[in-house]
């Protein structure tokens, strides 16, 4: 993380997905989508959408559950959760709500859920496996935690901006790496206490055509260059080396985006 303080971390993700208009795209809908099909879950069930964002996860969740479950989404970003509000009023569903909440604080009731979701968000925590401890405490026992990450290798466009970058005497840690392969994953769940821990790997990349869209998408992000104290030719240079560097790369279908997504679900029986 390049930011001076946690707040600012805080401030800078909260301000960052306020402001998204394009959040419902193609790849948060299919990871969403995937993400509860794998869940497994049952009509009657009470779920919990931690970081539900637009609510895509959140929305199908409720579809599946039905008239006799419940649905409870969470977000720090009040953008979001008024486009996930406007989603289920046009859809007539009863039986979701939403609230504002920060995933790294949030306290729950013991035995409170069936199944806890967490769709593309996990990266985000500042302690994932305090929070995932705090999920496995909120699971009923037979509970189910499902979760979706990168690979420490992905998105392979991220992977060579912070090589350029540390060039620059920028390091930006790989917020990836912690949960970046199913070995990692499967020892920190254990570690807590889950069970039957099944990952399903699979592929979401992309031809990157233009490297300014992934120099922009990189700078900008949570894990980006906040605080990089440099000149504008410094700044200038830089991006244009990882320009550069994509255009190496790159075939004549572009520069392949490598995302590697990991679906994990995991039990807790007693």
């Amino acid at each position: 993380m390049t930011y001076s303080s946690l707040s600012a971390y805080k401030q800078h993700i909260i301000n960052d997905f306020n402001n998204r208009q394009n959040y419902d795209n193609e790849f948060h809908r299919r990871a969403s989508t995937r993400l509860v099909e794998l869940a497994k879950l049952q009509p009657g069930q009470q779920v919990l959408d931690i970081a539900t964002g637009t609510g895509l996860a959140a929305i199908a969740a409720a579809q599946v559950v039905g008239s006799t479950g419940r649905v409870l989404g969470t977000d720090f970003a009040s953008g979001m959760l008024q486009q996930a509000q406007q989603k289920v009023a046009a859809l007539g569903l009863t039986n979701i709500r939403f609230e504002k909440a920060d995933a790294d604080e949030q306290e729950f009731q013991e035995n409170q859920f069936d199944a806890i979701l967490c769709s593309s968000a996990l990266v985000y925590l500042t302690d994932i496996p305090t929070a995932l401890s705090r999920w496995h405490n909120a699971l009923k026992p037979r509970g189910v935690v499902a979760f979706s990450c990168l690979a420490e290798t992905s998105p392979t466009a991220s992977v060579l901006f912070r090589k350029v970058v540390q060039k620059y005497s920028i390091t930006i840690p790989n917020p990836n790496e912690l949960m970046g392969t199913p070995e990692r994953c499967c020892q920190i769940l254990e570690t807590i206490g889950f069970e039957d821990i099944a990952i399903t790997t699979e592929q979401f990349g992309f031809y990157l055509q233009d490297a300014e869209v992934g120099w922009t998408a990189n700078a900008e992000s949570a894990f980006g260059l906040q605080d990089a104290k440099w000149s504008v030719e410094q700044f200038e240079q830089c991006k244009q080396e990882y320009f550069t560097e994509i255009k190496k790369a790159s075939t004549k279908e572009g520069y392949w985006n490598d995302v590697t997504m990991f679906f994990v679900t995991a039990h807790k029986y007693y």
